[in-house]
């Protein structure tokens, strides 16, 4: 096990004991969207509509969530696909994941799993916490569990947007992040012979006007000053 693995390990156990929803609180954030569940629901909007568009059954597909923490996000969804999955390198953080499959990470960069085990795999706001020498290994094994033929998402924070930027810099839960621009998102994805297939920016608008400007957001998907992106990528199919 390496050191910054062990790193991330205890301070993430650490988050997990004194209140991770607590920790993320900040008066913009707060002011934006109050908790966190608006963020995962535009997150799973997200996958459900890339999905849609592709004219794809996800109830036939298998999905695994990298670094999935309490699993907010697959308990959200996990009725949507036929299995799901999660992992993480915390055993506190996943204390919270009653009734879905998780496993510990034993490494930040390799995937307790099995290769070609998964349709889907999403990594939320993971990237970021990962030391720039890992993100190569960990996009390799995010690939070698993926099926030929199946979809990577890759969501982070937007570095180019002020507001996100200010809430990582004061938030104790990303004191050690490195964020990474969407380029540099699509090139770790490509160096393990994934193929890109979109990119897209959200959380323009608070939760109190979304439901009112959908539209409005979904028409400023390419325009790069969203909160949050999204890349969306398909490993090769000879694979």
């Amino acid at each position: 096990m390496t050191p910054r693995c062990i790193d991330m390990r205890s301070e993430f156990d650490r988050f997990a004991l004194e209140g991770y929803s607590e920790l993320l609180r900040d008066p913009i954030r707060e002011h934006f969207a109050p908790g966190s569940l608006f963020f995962f629901h535009r997150k799973l909007t997200l996958i459900m509509d890339f999905f849609m568009k592709r004219g794809a059954d996800t109830q036939s597909k298998t999905w695994l969530d990298v670094g999935c923490g309490e699993g907010t996000l697959l308990a959200l969804g996990k009725s949507y696909f036929k299995e799901v999955a999660g992992c993480d390198v915390s055993d506190e953080m996943m204390q919270s994941c009653s009734g879905l499959n998780v496993r510990r990470q034993e490494t930040a960069h390799e995937l307790p799993f099995e290769a070609s085990s998964f349709d889907f795999v999403t990594a939320v706001c993971v990237y970021h916490h990962v030391e720039l020498e890992n993100r190569r290994a960990l996009t390799a094994s995010i690939a070698r569990v993926l099926r030929p033929g199946g979809l990577f998402c890759l969501i982070e924070h937007n570095p180019f947007n002020p507001v996100t930027q200010l809430i990582v810099r004061r938030s104790p839960v990303d004191a050690n992040a490195r964020l990474l621009t969407p380029r540099m998102a699509r090139d770790v994805v490509r160096n393990a012979e994934m193929q890109v297939i979109d990119t897209n920016y959200f959380l323009f608008f608070p939760q109190r006007f979304y439901s009112k400007m959908a539209g409005v957001e979904n028409a400023l998907s390419s325009f790069p000053l969203g909160g949050q992106y999204v890349v969306f990528s398909e490993k090769n199919r000879c694979k």
